[in-house]
């Protein structure tokens, strides 16, 4: 990943008792006993975005009122201002909002270009794994002497395949580490071999 910027803000994140104040408390797991959109006491973000129409969830109605009013504007601005560290002040890049809490954000928000809500958002929780590299590896025990060249590209080759087998385009896959441990106490001198091969999912058919 690029960077990763994290904020105590969530479905389960409390609000002060006049919404003044957002997190870090948060009630956690809980939240389906805890808040007051399940028949809780404790209010939280997700209490405030049901009571603003972001979204339905839990079992009981949330009256909008002031407090909730106003730790959802709090919740806005720490968004906003999470955005715009992120990103360095460029306002022409989306927002991809994932997670069970992506709700209690707006559909507009400052230094974004837009925000956008996948399909099945509510259950992803890391789109880091989307961007990430497909890898394979590969470990061996090589001769230190003769043979050990052909040894390793073996390995080499072997890694690559792995990687492609995972998902990465062939043409672009390439070895990101290879390390070598001379190996003591064998009858001939020999080498383990670790090889880890990477590169960017193939977006298209074999």
């Amino acid at each position: 990943m690029p960077d990763i910027l994290a904020i105590a803000l969530g479905g389960g994140t409390v609000v002060s008792e006049d919404g003044s104040r957002v997190g870090p408390r948060s009630v956690g797991y809980r939240i389906a006993a805890e808040a007051l959109a399940f028949g809780g006491s404790t209010a939280t973000m997700t209490d405030a975005a049901v009571a603003a129409g972001r979204g339905a969830v839990g079992t009981h109605p949330v009256a909008r009122d002031a407090r909730l009013a106003r730790a959802v504007r709090e919740a806005d601005a720490m968004v906003a201002d999470a955005v715009d560290r992120v990103a360095l002040g460029r306002a022409d890049r989306p927002l991809i909002a994932v997670g069970g809490g992506a709700f209690i954000l707006p559909d507009t928000l400052p230094g974004t270009s837009e925000v956008v809500r996948p399909a099945h958002a509510d259950v992803a929780n890391a789109v880091g794994a989307a961007i990430a590299l497909a890898s394979g590896r590969f470990d061996t025990i090589a001769p230190a002497g003769a043979g050990r060249r052909a040894a390793i590209e073996r390995a080499r080759q072997e890694a690559a395949d792995r990687a492609v087998a995972a998902g990465a385009d062939p043409g672009r896959v390439e070895i990101v580490d290879l390390a070598e441990v001379p190996l003591a106490y064998l009858t001939e001198p020999a080498v383990r071999v670790h090889v880890k091969a990477a590169g960017p999912l193939r977006t298209r058919p074999a």
